[in-house]
């Protein structure tokens, strides 16, 4: 769906809503005390904004998307997470933020959550190992810690899983990352009236990479 280095947007409009990830992205904030100038959706969530942004201010970065390997889209080379394509696709922006396009943002975050499918994907040459497309970029980008998935996720039980993440972390300050994903999927598993929940195809996705240890966030 390329035409040079610009995805047509048609094709990244015509992918599925994500309904819950509004809901998300505010339990998220809201376990974080943060207001809602900081959470961007629908038409404020835009390639343009994120590449346009100073997101070297930011401890914690969380999104909630669709997440794209190489290939799943005709003409994708790279991994991609995708935002609200605008009318007319631009090198600026073709609501696909790439992993090549990753790589040059300037962050200083100790966590960058990524609520999204195969966000630990290759980068999509071959014979290339797990970790080295998206998540690679997160980090030559700044990142030290992030939370990916291996495989496509449900929606649902990546919200019940961030979200008791984070609220962990709130709730006990001096557990670290990956300890807080542990007890979030335990959680999961044992919500009343979700058993389905209980198999491991939910939570086993979700992985802590990088720095998996208590940090105190200001």
């Amino acid at each position: 769906f390329t035409r040079g280095a610009v995805a047509d947007v048609e094709a990244v409009r015509e992918l599925p809503r994500l309904p819950d990830t509004a809901d998300e992205l505010i339990a998220l904030a809201t376990a974080q005390g943060v207001g809602e100038e900081a959470i961007y959706l629908q038409a404020r969530a835009t390639e343009t904004r994120v590449r346009s942004m100073d997101l070297s201010d930011y401890r914690i970065l969380a999104f909630a998307t669709h997440g794209l390997v190489s290939g799943e889209l005709s003409g994708l080379g790279e991994p991609a997470l995708v935002f609200t394509p605008p009318e007319t696709g631009t090198e600026a922006d073709d609501g696909l933020l790439t992993a090549s396009e990753i790589a040059t943002l300037k962050l200083d975050a100790d966590w960058v959550i990524l609520s999204a499918c195969n966000t630990a994907a290759a980068d999509g040459t071959l014979g290339a190992e797990g970790l080295s497309g998206m998540a690679k970029a997160f980090f030559y980008a700044g990142a030290r810690a992030l939370l990916v998935s291996h495989w496509a996720v449900n929606s649902e039980a990546a919200v019940a899983i961030t979200t008791g993440m984070l609220g962990e972390m709130a709730d006990n300050p001096d557990i670290g990352r990956a300890e807080a994903l542990r007890r979030s999927m335990l959680a999961m598993m044992e919500t009343e009236g979700k058993d389905h929940f209980a198999h491991p195809m939910f939570c086993a996705p979700f992985v802590v990479v990088g720095e998996g240890g208590a940090t105190t966030y200001q």
